[in-house]
């Protein structure tokens, strides 16, 4: 019997069959899509996930197509902060790009892909049914929406304004060496380097609306990309998803099936490779109920560093004055940024 069926086959659930396969585990991974599959993303890898990356022998401007960026700069209508990362570099690069080379990543280290979809699932104390697939450990890496997460009872209301994520790439010359983050009343827009002449755009925003809409919010950058060539808009959403927890019996979440707060920080595909990593400890071990614990100590920076930048951009007095206060507080914000590195 195989060790391991993967549901998914994004990022997280690519992480999820690499460290299975270098702790020496049998593992397949279903997935409806071919590759490379496309998704909107901020698409900035972070120093961390650039470094565990490497580690798997995927090495920026080598293996892995981009650019890199140094900090984070935040800009309103009235202020700039900018910080560098404490240590390491980051990495621009497009999502399906990125999923394309860890998809041939996992295929030559010897994991099986199935394309298709799992059924109904049925388990024991010792294997875990998935329609027609049976393994020891079924991970769902089935994404924001994760049909897993529901079918299995998992998720939780969720009472807060709904967020939406939507993502363009320019044709356009970046200007800049760090991701910038713009800050409007009622949206984020998030520009991120990913080759000499081209640029991505990822939109958060409260309201519903065309890319082109939203940009609106953004008069001097709407501007400076007016007439610019880009690619199909992709969008995603709402971003939060509760999730009561991460293991139900043989059965664990991971990357965003596992739970999302925002985008805000830009660490998803860090946090997925990172929690991957933390899920084959576990399963190695046969304790697959530790991850839950591991879970939350990987995530819990990012939940409560995200969570504080979105409680804060929903107060409107708190968000005029948020870039204003990391602009004055250089330091502070240095300190923060330093945090993404780690």
């Amino acid at each position: 019997m195989i060790d391991l069926t993967v549901a998914g086959g994004g990022p997280a659930g690519l992480f999820t069959a690499l460290f299975a396969r270098a702790a020496g585990l049998t593992v397949r991974v279903v997935e409806p899509r071919r590759s490379p599959i496309d998704k909107a993303c901020g698409e900035g890898l972070m120093p961390g996930a650039v470094e565990l990356l490497a580690g798997f022998g995927l090495r920026a401007g080598v293996e892995l197509p981009g650019a890199a960026f140094v900090g984070i700069r935040y800009l309103d209508d009235r202020y700039l902060a900018e910080a560098r990362f404490g240590s390491g570099t980051g990495w621009g690069m497009r999502r399906d790009l990125l999923q394309g080379a860890l998809f041939r990543r996992a295929e030559a280290a010897g994991v099986e892909f199935v394309e298709g979809s799992v059924g109904d699932i049925q388990q024991d104390g010792e294997r875990v049914r998935a329609g027609a697939l049976t393994s020891r450990y079924l991970v769902a890496a089935d994404g924001l929406h994760s049909r897993i997460r529901h079918a299995l009872g998992l998720q939780l209301p969720d009472r807060s304004a709904p967020r939406w994520g939507l993502r363009r790439h320019l044709q356009i010359t970046p200007w800049t060496d760090h991701v910038e983050v713009r800050w409007a009343a009622a949206a984020e827009a998030y520009l991120t380097p990913l080759g000499p002449d081209l640029l991505s755009v990822a939109l958060l925003t409260d309201r519903r609306g065309s890319f082109d809409e939203q940009l609106t919010a953004f008069p001097e950058l709407a501007e400076r990309l007016k007439g610019v060539a880009g690619d199909q808009v992709r969008g995603a959403g709402p971003l939060r998803q509760r999730v009561g927890s991460r293991v139900a019996g043989r059965v664990l979440l991971v990357g965003d099936a596992a739970g999302y707060v925002d985008a805000l920080t830009g660490e998803g595909i860090d946090i997925a490779a990172r929690s991957a990593r933390e899920l084959i400890r576990c399963l190695t071990a046969d304790r697959p109920a530790d991850y839950e614990r591991a879970w939350r100590g990987v995530t819990r920076r990012y939940r409560y560093l995200t969570g504080a930048l979105l409680a804060g951009r929903r107060r409107e007095p708190v968000r005029r004055r948020l870039v204003g206060a990391a602009a004055r507080h250089p330091r502070l914000f240095r300190a923060t940024v330093h945090q993404l590195t780690r």
